[in-house]
């Protein structure tokens, strides 16, 4: 089945990683993606490692692997008159530009929202900056550490300051530019819409910062209604408990009871069912005002057993709870592999790439698998003679100026 983008085309000028995920979520839906890299070495990410999949003489890093699976690579130097004329052209030919330079960083080379509207007015043209294009920061440069900082959520995410190992801690992974990444695609598919009703595109200005500042959410939410500003606790929750992981016999594992009906199936099945019928621990709201009471006593019970053994006693219950899972097992859960999560994709030469699939799961549209992250300039030729009609002497000519990788 085609993607429900199918027909529409992308071109890529975003690098790292928030640009790039949205440009791969729009190549997943069915869109046609180009990626414009510069000849000397492309993406930054390309040498992100290692480690790294080894295909001859030129292996992609996994960090570039993530996110750039579905595109063709076309290598065009932006800096020269040449090269800025022929992205001219693809823009023109285009629905869609994504691009993460400093603000004002494409204007030089009129590659920038208003110089490309004028080619093609109803381009629909998403900026991805740290801080966006107008306010004191705007011409920072952001990068997902750093927003994690200024947007709080370092702030609340680590132990507690006077535990052992307490103090402020990154996610495990770049969420502020994956987020941003998500609102992007968002956001785009949204003007699409917007394009279809009124026939016009448009500047859809996306920051780290704000999106970072979004995706505090509940934690958000609880400072504006308290005045208070959450703090680190570790993985207990602010307003759900039991809600956090818990020392077993052999490991650990987390306990995310998220209502009262669970906490009193919980304490059945733990062997405690009086539990659930004290005034102090009967609601949730008295649960969390009983912390420190409960807790301990959760903590004791659990201790008992091994990981595997709650794992049976939480399902026979209808309980949340399970394993933390390292990543290899997570690859290798029997739903995860019955979800079919892990992909193989066909590089050009043959060569079978490990990839992640994306989540969304229709009935009717397809998410489309077709071509694995591409080796630096691979679908020059291919893209330029496609899309703008160069003949092979052109390409020859625009090679011998260097405009070409």
């Amino acid at each position: 089945m085609a993607g429900p983008l199918s027909g529409i085309r992308v071109l890529d000028l975003s690098r790292v990683l928030a640009g790039p995920w949205a440009s791969q979520c729009l190549a997943d839906l069915g869109a046609e993606v180009i990626k414009v890299e510069n000849p000397n070495g492309g993406d930054d990410t390309r040498t992100w490692g290692p480690p790294f999949f080894d295909e001859g003489e030129a292996p992609l890093s996994a960090y570039f692997m993530c996110a750039n699976r579905g595109k063709h690579s076309v290598t065009i130097d932006i800096a020269k008159p040449e090269g800025q004329a022929l992205v001219k052209r693809l823009a023109a030919e285009s629905d869609i530009v994504i691009e993460n330079f400093k603000v004002g960083g494409l204007k030089k080379y009129g590659l920038d929202y208003t110089s490309l509207a004028e080619i093609n007015p109803g381009l629909i043209y998403c900026s991805i900056t740290g801080f966006g294009q107008t306010g004191p920061y705007a011409n920072r440069p952001g990068y997902d550490l750093l927003i994690q900082a200024l947007g709080g959520l370092m702030s609340i995410t680590g132990e507690a300051d006077e535990l052992p190992g307490g103090g402020p801690q990154r996610a495990g992974v770049a969420v502020t530019d994956l987020f941003t990444g998500l609102y992007s695609t968002v956001a785009i598919m949204g003007a699409l819409y917007h394009r279809e009703k009124a026939g016009e595109g448009q500047h859809i200005d996306m920051a780290l910062l704000d999106t970072q500042a979004a995706m505090l959410a509940n934690q958000g939410s609880y400072f504006l209604v308290s005045g208070n500003a959450p703090k680190r606790q570790g993985n207990s929750h602010p307003t759900i408990v039991p809600y956090q992981s818990f020392a077993t016999k052999d490991g650990h594992m987390i306990l995310a009871v998220g209502n009262d009906g669970q906490f009193a199936r919980f304490c059945a099945a733990a062997g405690m069912p009086a539990l659930a019928e004290d005034d102090r621990f009967r609601t949730n709201p008295s649960r969390v005002a009983h912390r420190d009471v409960l807790v301990p006593i959760v903590a004791g019970i659990i201790a008992g057993r091994t990981t595997d053994e709650w794992g049976d006693v939480l399902e026979a219950a209808n309980v949340p709870g399970g394993p933390i899972n390292t990543i290899d097992r997570v690859f290798a859960n029997e739903q995860v592999k019955a979800r079919g999560i892990e992909l193989a994709l066909k590089a050009k030469d043959g060569t079978l790439m490990p990839s992640v699939a994306n989540p969304i799961r229709y009935s009717k549209s397809g998410i489309e698998y077709g071509k694995a992250p591409p080796m630096l300039g691979e679908d020059t030729d291919a893209v330029l003679s496609d899309v703008l009609g160069l003949s092979q002497q052109e390409l020859a000519l625009a090679r011998t100026g260097k405009v070409l990788g």
